[in-house]
């Protein structure tokens, strides 16, 4: 194994996701992350990890946050929730959650417990709302945006 490699979470590519929350004013803010999990499926649960920033800060104050999955076609709008706000983004609400438009999946939970990890905290959250689409994932690796290119088809297995 090639040192450091073990310990650089750019080595495993992942789905890029917009966090979002209402803030105590009610404003949405959001932030790109990839820190996503699923981790039940009864209850549903999921969580996001977040290092010291002011979407944990939201979080510490609030009770809930949603998760929307980008689609490769989201670029653009995951540098503008990266730091980088190049876009005027209009966001979609399903009850106490606010949505990314164009993403493959909404998710809308209730935060449920907290735990310290390191440098980060882990938001636990129980999912309240679901809906997807089919598409393409944007994914994250080596520092990057990607896309996934695979055209599988049946016929490539053999049996």
């Amino acid at each position: 194994m090639t040192a450091g490699v073990a310990t650089d979470p750019r080595r495993f590519a992942t789905g890029v996701t917009v966090i979002t929350t209402r803030t105590a004013e009610g404003h949405v803010h959001g932030m790109t992350a990839n820190g996503f999990l699923p981790v039940s499926l009864n209850p549903p649960l999921i969580l996001v990890s977040l290092g010291a920033c002011t979407m944990a800060r939201h979080l510490e104050a609030g009770d809930r946050y949603a998760v929307t999955v980008l689609s490769a076609e989201q670029e653009e709008v995951s540098r503008h929730f990266g730091g980088r706000p190049s876009l005027s983004v209009e966001f979609a609400s399903a009850g106490a959650y606010d949505f990314v438009p164009g993403g493959l999946a909404f998710i809308g939970c209730r935060i449920v417990d907290r735990h310290p990890a390191g440098d980060h905290t882990l938001y636990l959250g129980e999912v309240e709302h679901l809906a997807y689409r089919d598409g393409a994932p944007l994914l994250f690796y080596t520092g990057s945006c990607r896309t996934l290119h695979a055209g599988l088809t049946e016929d490539v297995f053999f049996y």
